[in-house]
């Protein structure tokens, strides 16, 4: 399921015009963003939790030369499915 599809299936779901849902859609996944980009996790009970994991530097080698190199440290947004979600798709 793509975004469009989401869109649709949001307002049918929700007797919502398409601009309406996509609106929605939208609102929720800047949310989901911006907590994220906060450091926040955003806890959906039943579904699932978002959170952002932080990956020490490490190192690492050029595939194309083989040249050692130092990885950067980076930051990797996460998410850990619930146990309703689990139980949904078994």
């Amino acid at each position: 399921m793509n975004k469009t599809e989401l869109v649709d299936d949001v307002a049918r779901k929700a007797d919502l015009s398409k601009v309406k849902a996509n609106e929605a859609v939208n609102a929720v996944l800047d949310a989901i963003g911006e907590a994220l980009k906060e450091g926040d996790p955003v806890v959906l009970t039943g579904f699932g939790t978002f959170s952002v994991r932080e990956r020490p530097a490490r190192p690492g080698h050029n595939p194309k030369t083989g040249e050692a190199m130092e990885i950067k440290a980076s930051k990797a947004p996460v998410f850990k499915a619930g146990k309703t979600l689990k139980d949904m798709i078994k």
